[in-house]
Parts: C-alpha cells; sequence; structure tokens
C-alpha cells in the first residue's frame, strides 16, 4: 500500500504542472486526499474489517467530493484532477498511470448484477464530466473526451466522444504523459455537417446556373 501511495503522489507531479511541493499536495489536494482514504479503505477491506472501509469512503466522500468504493480496483499512478463529483462504483478496475478530471463516473446502468461497473486499461484519460457506464472494457492509451457516455467498449489506442461516445481516431499513437487536448478534439457530427453544407451550395450552383449544354 506505501509503495502505491509514492507511486500516487509522483503522479501529482508528473500531471500537474501547478504542483510546487510535497507538503502542498498531501496538505491541499482534495483528489489525493480522496486516494489516500481509498487506499486505507481498500486495505481494511482485504482485511476482512467490516463496516469502517465504507465509513472512510462515505467521510471522504463528505470531505473531498470524490466517492471511490472501497471495493474498487485501482492500480498505481492514479490521479485525479481537481475531482469534485468523481465517483467510481464498486465493481470498477483501473489500470495503471490512469487519469481522471472533474466530474468523472464510473458507473453501472442500473440493469445488472455482479460485475456492473467499467474496467479501464493502463495510460487512460477520462475528461471532464464524462460518464463511464456498465461493465465494459476501456482498453491502453483510451482518450475520453469531456462530457461523453461511454456504453461500449473501446478498443486500446483509441479517442472516443460524444453522446453516445463515438470513436474518433482507432489506433493512434499515444499522446505523451497522458494528456488531452480536449479544446482541438475533432467533432465528426460538426464535420458531417460542414460536408453536406457543402454539397447543397454545389448543388444550388448547378440549379440556378443550369450547363446550356447538357450532354446527350
Amino acid at each position: 500500500m506505501l509503495n502505491a501511495i509514492r507511486k500516487d503522489l509522483q503522479a501529482v507531479f508528473d500531471r500537474d504542472p501547478s504542483a510546487t511541493s510535497r507538503v502542498e499536495v498531501i496538505l491541499t489536494y482534495a483528489g489525493f486526499h480522496a486516494l489516500l482514504a481509498y487506499r486505507i479503505a481498500h486495505w481494511l477491506r482485504d482485511l476482512g474489517v467490516p463496516f469502517f472501509p465504507r465509513a472512510v469512503s462515505q467521510l471522504a466522500r463528505w470531505m473531498t467530493g470524490i466517492e471511490i468504493h472501497p471495493a474498487a480496483k485501482i492500480g498505481t499512478g492514479f490521479f485525479i484532477d481537481h475531482g469534485m463529483g468523481v465517483v467510481i462504483g464498486e465493481t470498477a478496475e483501473i489500470g495503471d498511470y490512469v487519469t481522471l478530471f472533474q466530474g468523472v463516473t464510473l458507473g453501472g446502468t442500473g440493469k445488472e448484477r455482479g460485475k456492473r461497473h467499467p474496467t479501464l486499461g493502463n495510460h487512460v484519460v477520462v475528461g471532464a464530466g464524462a460518464k463511464i457506464l456498465g461493465g465494459i472494457q476501456i482498453g491502453n492509451n483510451v482518450k475520453v473526451g469531456a462530457n461523453s457516455v461511454v456504453l461500449k467498449n473501446v478498443s486500446a489506442n483509441s479517442t472516443v466522444i460524444g453522446v453516445p461516445a463515438r470513436v474518433i481516431k482507432a489506433q493512434g499513437e499515444r499522446l505523451p504523459d497522458a494528456t488531452m487536448d480536449h479544446i482541438n478534439l475533432p467533432d465528426p457530427v460538426s464535420d458531417r455537417l460542414l460536408e453536406l453544407e457543402h454539397e447543397l451550395i454545389e448543388l444550388r450552383k448547378k440549379v440556378e446556373n443550369p450547363d446550356p449544354y447538357p450532354p446527350r
């Protein structure tokens, strides 16, 4: 557990340029506080201690606005940026070096039993407000755009955006340091509308200016 906590602390400095000192992170970063509480609650749960793991997680939720179920499985180097409103369900599984932004939900659909929360691979980045629902698989190096709703499996090295989420980049190279340019994510719906508008303009030109010598 201590090794995982050390890697979680280092992840803050690797992925947050505003982090200036260990003291600052330990005392003021809500995401790190929530993750520290989770590590303790998960450890207690593995020891078979009743009640206290859930009590620790609820106390952390009250203090940080981040809810992580003690039974969730989280790898090392995990980073929650800002974090308010993050929810991680009971059967969620998260790989190593994953980044979640504020408002992310790793939840269920309300219709499943057993494994009802998502599994995230390594080096996954989930943008602010995104929802990943159900017992689905998110592959390694996947990027999920802000406010997306992911309801189906996503293959590795992909980027998904939208409601419901659509793959807009497949088998692409992983961006260095697990970062994401939220501003410049492509919008396939907008791109298609622009194509249709261009086609409509061309058709209108042909109607208004017919060819005086059409081919026979």
